[in-house]
């Protein structure tokens, strides 16, 4: 009896620990915090929206080719109702006049070079391989080639629009074009800050990449506003998920990304599976199933642009509204 009695403790002792147990590997461990998903019955079309002039992967490698020997050119990549994006070399000391859009952010994907972006209300910089930048509506801009080599960008704007050219300073009207000739007008409408995460410039290699080099950023957005999402998406490669893994489509919206870094696998409805490298373009029309997924082997990096924040993704039935 009396060993009994010393027992008695012991054994509170360790049920006591084992009730503790899974507190303790919540706080080592924390679950992670399950999807909100909703079940609905969503429109997917019997023929797949086409391509058109546009390519599942516009490859880097295939559009310096074509332009080998040219000092200066523009070739189109992305061309939707929403999306008009090129490639823009600019031979050394070459300028593009100031400039903004009325209504409509610019961005550029600065690849190869160095240019010299003189913004309204900021400190003219230099940006080279890496460098993201946007100018808002209505914020004057102008880009100039710098340094002996030419500079490659990439440019995206919505379609159907054209610049507006500044005359405050008194320059005279641009030449004009097929169909469009500039007149002098008044407007009342001010441009657009720089707020939040909409920043002048995001020098990927080293605000990401040198900061950290295993890691994604802790938010990779770097453009945000009502019709425009631009997002940095970083990660070690993994092994190909199966092919039963479709992804997710978007309804009457399409999407694409510029390669920043290493190899991104992309399995598209309709075309199969492509692997796009850093500098190229992939693109996907609205409905069409697609995954995106960083490639074994190295770290990789896409930059995804949407047309929107928080854009609805369709998964599977079974995906648990996962990829």
């Amino acid at each position: 009896m009396r060993n009994a009695g010393k027992a008695a403790p012991v054994g509170v002792a360790v049920i006591i620990a084992l009730l503790a147990l899974p507190a303790l590997a919540q706080q080592a461990a924390p679950a992670a915090a399950a999807p909100n998903v909703q079940f609905a019955w969503s429109p997917k079309l019997d023929t797949l929206p086409p391509y058109g002039s546009n390519k599942p992967i516009t490859r880097l490698s295939e559009v310096l080719a074509a332009h080998r020997g040219e000092a200066s050119w523009r070739q189109n990549v992305v061309e939707t109702q929403r999306w008009d994006t090129h490639w823009v070399q600019m031979a050394p000391g070459e300028k593009v006049r100031t400039q903004f859009y009325g209504d409509d952010r610019t961005v550029w994907v600065v690849w190869g070079g160095q240019i010299r972006f003189t913004i309204a209300g900021q400190q003219p910089f230099i940006a080279t391989k890496g460098f993201i930048v946007q100018a808002p509506p209505r914020v004057a801009y102008s880009l100039e080639t710098v340094g002996n080599q030419p500079s490659l960008r990439y440019e995206v704007t919505h379609a159907g629009r054209m610049p507006v050219f500044p005359a405050d300073d008194g320059s005279p009207a641009p030449p004009d074009v097929t169909g469009t000739h500039y007149i002098k007008i008044s407007s009342p409408t001010p441009p657009i800050a720089y707020t939040g995460v909409n920043r002048p410039y995001v020098d990927f290699l080293k605000d990401v990449v040198a900061a950290d080099p295993t890691h994604g950023p802790k938010s990779g957005l770097t453009v945000v506003e009502d019709d425009m999402m631009v997002n940095i998406i970083r990660g070690q490669g993994v092994p190909l998920p199966p092919e039963t893994n479709r992804g997710h489509y978007h309804l009457a919206v399409d999407e694409f990304w510029f390669i920043l870094e290493g190899k991104i696998d992309y399995l598209i409805e309709g075309v199969g599976l492509v692997t796009a490298d850093a500098g190229d373009i992939a693109f996907v029309p609205p409905y069409r199933w697609h995954r995106a997924s960083w490639h074994e082997g190295q770290m990789d990096t896409r930059l995804s642009f949407n047309n929107r924040p928080g854009l609805f993704h369709n998964f599977g039935e079974d995906a648990n509204a996962r990829q």
